[in-house]
C-alpha cells in the first residue's frame, strides 16, 4: 500500500518548502520532495536560492564590499588600513558555512512542523500520484489529495558559448571560483550579471559585461538606471551595451568572446566567462506524458491567477510559472496555495512585488516605472530626493543615489517607488506596504520618519511630488 498525504510538494526551494510548511501548519499531512545535489554529491534542501543563488551571492557581495571599503573608503573615516589582502579560501568557507546553516535549517523546520522531507526525484503521475525515486534507491509511488509543483528554474545556456564548468560557467560555478580571475567576461548585465560582476571586480578582476540590450537595466526606471550605470562605470566595470555575443574560442590563455555591436564585429579576451542571460523553468522529467499539464511557449507551466493548473488538485508555484523569478514571489505563492487547499482565503498581489539588486549602491523598486506610467496615458507626478541631502547617508559615507516616488495626478495614489542608494532593499519595504494599502503620496508625507534615518529620503521624495520637500530644492 502506497503512502498517502494531503499535500505533496515537488521542489524544496523558497516556493516549495514554504508551501509544505504552511500546509502542515494548516493541519494537513505534507511531504516535500527535492532532487538538489551539490557538486560534491551531497543533498540539500533550499533549491537554487539557498544553495547557489540568493544566499551565497549575498555573502560574497558583503565580503567583497568590506574589502573594497577597507581599501578605498575607511581612510575617509580616519581608519588607516595598510596591506589589506584577500584570503579567498576563507571567504569561500564563510559563504559555504552560511549556506550549510540555512539548508540545514530547512530540515529542522520540516521536523518541527512534521513535514516529511524526501531527497530524490519527484514525478507527477496520473490520478494525483507521485513517483518518488531516492538518489540511491528504487522508485515508489506516493498518493496525494493535492500536488504542488515547485520545480524552480535553471540558468540559460548559450548555444554559441556552452558551459564547460571551468572557464565558461553559470551563476552557480561563478560563486565558487578558487582564485580571482585577472580578466572576467560576463554575458548579461541584468541583476545576476551585475551582482557577480561586482563581487569579482571588488576583489581585483577586470570585468567586462556584454549586454545585448541597448538600454542599461531596461526593466528598471530609466532615471535610476542611468544613475546606476554612472556608478558602475566609476567603479571600473566596463559595461558594453548592444553587444550581441556570437561565439567564443578557447585557448590556453583563456577565452575570446566574439560579439557584434553598432561598430560591427568585436572581440574581447578574458580568463573566465560567466553566462548570466537569464533562467528558464526546470520541468525536465517533472510530469508523466499522460498528465495533461500545459506549458506555454517559453516552457512555463500554465496556471490561473490562483496557481491552479488545468489538472484537478494540481498546483504550480515559483519560477516554473509566470511572473518574476524572485524567491519572495515564489514563497508568497506557496503560502497562498497551501491556504487555498486548506479552505482559507488567500491572494498574491502581483502589482506590489519588490525587486532588489544588491550591488553598491543597492537598487530597489516596486510598482510601475515612469516609462510604464507615461505609456499608460495616466497623468502623474514625480518626486525625487538625493541621498546627498540625507544626514544618515552622509554619516554612513554612502550618499550616492536617490529615492523616487511616482503618484497619480488625479487621486494621488502611489504608482511606483524606485530607490538607488544605501540599504535600498530594506527601504523599499515601506513602499511595498504603502502600495499594498493603496496609499497616496500624502500618506507618506504625513507619516513621521525617525531622524536621522535613511527612510527620510523616501519621506522627502513623497513631499517633492507636491513640490513641498523641506531639505532639497523643489523643481
Amino acid at each position: 500500500m502506497s503512502k498517502s498525504y494531503d499535500v505533496i510538494v515537488i521542489g524544496a526551494g523558497p516556493a516549495g518548502y514554504v508551501a509544505a510548511i504552511r500546509a502542515a501548519q494548516n493541519g494537513l499531512t505534507a511531504a516535500c520532495i527535492d532532487e538538489w545535489k551539490n557538486y560534491d554529491g551531497s543533498s540539500a534542501f533550499g533549491g537554487t536560492c539557498l544553495n547557489a543563488g540568493c544566499i551565497p551571492s549575498k555573502a560574497l557581495l558583503e565580503s567583497s564590499e568590506l574589502y573594497h571599503k577597507a581599501q578605498h573608503e575607511f581612510a575617509g573615516h580616519g581608519i588607516e588600513i595598510k596591506g589589506a589582502k584577500v584570503d579567498l579560501a576563507k571567504m569561500q568557507a564563510r559563504r559555504a558555512g552560511i549556506v550549510k546553516q540555512f539548508t540545514g535549517g530547512i530540515s529542522a523546520l520540516f521536523k518541527a512542523n512534521k513535514v516529511t522531507g524526501l531527497q530524490g526525484h519527484g514525478k507527477l503521475l496520473a490520478g494525483n500520484k507521485v513517483e518518488f525515486t531516492p538518489h540511491d534507491g528504487k522508485p515508489e509511488v506516493l498518493q496525494a489529495k493535492h500536488v504542488i509543483l515547485a520545480s524552480g528554474s535553471r540558468p540559460i545556456e548559450l548555444k554559441d558559448v556552452p558551459f564547460d564548468e571551468k572557464t565558461i560557467v553559470d551563476s552557480w560555478r561563478a560563486l565558487e571560483f578558487d582564485e580571482v580571475p585577472k580578466r572576467l567576461g560576463v554575458i548579461g548585465a541584468g541583476v545576476i550579471g551585475l551582482e557577480l560582476g561586482s563581487v569579482w571586480s571588488r576583489l581585483g578582476a577586470e570585468v567586462v559585461l556584454l549586454e545585448a540590450m541597448d538600454n542599461f537595466l531596461f526593466m528598471a526606471d530609466q532615471q535610476i538606471a542611468k544613475d546606476a550605470q554612472r556608478h558602475f562605470k566609476k567603479q571600473g566595470m566596463d559595461v558594453r551595451l548592444g553587444a550581441m555575443v556570437k561565439g567564443c574560442s578557447k585557448k590556453k590563455s583563456g577565452v575570446t568572446l566574439e560579439y557584434e555591436d553598432k561598430k560591427g564585429k568585436q572581440s574581447v579576451e578574458v580568463d573566465k566567462v560567466i553566462v548570466a542571460v537569464g533562467r528558464r523553468p526546470f520541468t525536465d522529467g517533472l510530469v508523466a506524458d499522460d498528465v495533461k499539464i500545459k506549458l506555454d511557449k517559453r516552457g512555463f507551466i500554465e496556471v490561473d491567477e490562483d496557481c491552479r493548473t488545468g489538472v484537478a488538485n494540481v498546483w504550480a508555484v515559483g519560477d516554473c510559472v509566470r511572473g518574476p523569478m524572485l524567491a519572495h514571489k515564489g514563497s508568497e505563492e506557496g503560502v497562498a496555495v497551501a491556504d487555498l487547499i486548506a479552505g482559507r482565503v488567500a491572494e498574491v498581489n502581483y502589482k506590489v512585488i519588490p525587486s532588489v539588486m544588491y550591488t553598491a549602491p543597492e537598487i530597489a523598486w516596486v510598482g510601475k516605472t515612469e516609462e510604464e506610467v507615461k505609456d499608460s496615458g495616466r497623468a502623474y507626478k514625480v518626486g525625487t530626493f538625493p541621498f546627498a541631502a540625507n544626514g544618515r547617508a552622509q554619516a554612513l559615507a554612502a550618499a550616492n543615489g536617490m529615492a523616487k516616488v511616482i503618484a497619480a495626478q488625479d487621486d494621488d495614489e502611489i504608482l511606483g517607488v524606485h530607490i538607488i542608494g544605501p540599504m535600498a532593499g530594506e527601504l523599499i519595504a515601506e513602499a511595498v506596504l504603502a502600495m499594498e494599502f493603496s496609499a497616496s503620496s500624502e500618506d507618506l508625507q504625513r507619516t513621521i520618519h525617525a531622524h536621522p534615518s535613511l527612510s527620510e529620503a523616501l519621506h522627502e521624495a513623497a513631499l517633492s511630488a507636491d513640490k513641498r520637500a523641506i531639505h532639497a530644492m523643489n523643481k
